[in-house]
Formats: C-alpha cells, sequence, structure tokens
C-alpha cells in the first residue's frame, strides 16, 4: 500500500486544488486529464477514459469490407431546398 501524503488546498481563482506530488502522478499513470467524481466523503480521481478509442481501426475495417457507406441516400427533399438556410 502507498504511503499516505498530506498537502494543503490551494486557492485556484474562484475555486481550490490540490497539488499532486510527482511520485503519485507516476505511479497512477495519470499525464494530462483526469475525470473526478465525489463519493460519499471521497473524492476519486482517474485518468479521463479517453473518447472513440479504437474508431481509426474499426473505420479501416469496414471501409475493406465495404461497409462504409451513407445509410442515406443524400438526396435533398423539397423542405431542404426551399425552407432550410445554409
Amino acid at each position: 500500500m502507498s504511503p499516505i501524503i498530506k498537502t494543503r488546498l490551494v486557492k485556484i481563482g474562484n475555486s481550490q486544488g490540490i497539488r499532486i506530488p510527482k511520485p503519485l502522478l507516476e505511479q497512477s499513470g495519470i499525464n494530462v486529464e483526469v475525470e473526478i467524481e465525489a463519493h460519499e466523503n471521497h473524492l476519486i480521481v482517474r485518468p479521463a477514459s479517453r473518447s472513440r478509442v479504437g474508431w481509426d481501426e474499426a473505420f479501416a475495417t469496414m471501409a475493406e469490407q465495404g461497409d462504409d457507406v451513407l445509410l442515406e441516400d443524400g438526396s435533398m427533399t423539397e423542405w431542404d431546398r426551399t425552407e432550410w438556410e445554409w
């Protein structure tokens, strides 16, 4: 189990923050963006989940299989031609 390290809250504009010692960041793997969740009397800090992970590979696979076609025909309706402002 890691040692407990005490730190103080610091004022950052109208908010407050904490300084996280480098060894804890290195141990946690957190390096850029985090998610913070309040749970009872704890704050849970974890690396932010990365959106769209694996999308590049998925799109490449779809293209190889010919499954990357538009689902709609793309033709304009009368409403598109007369009412829509571009």
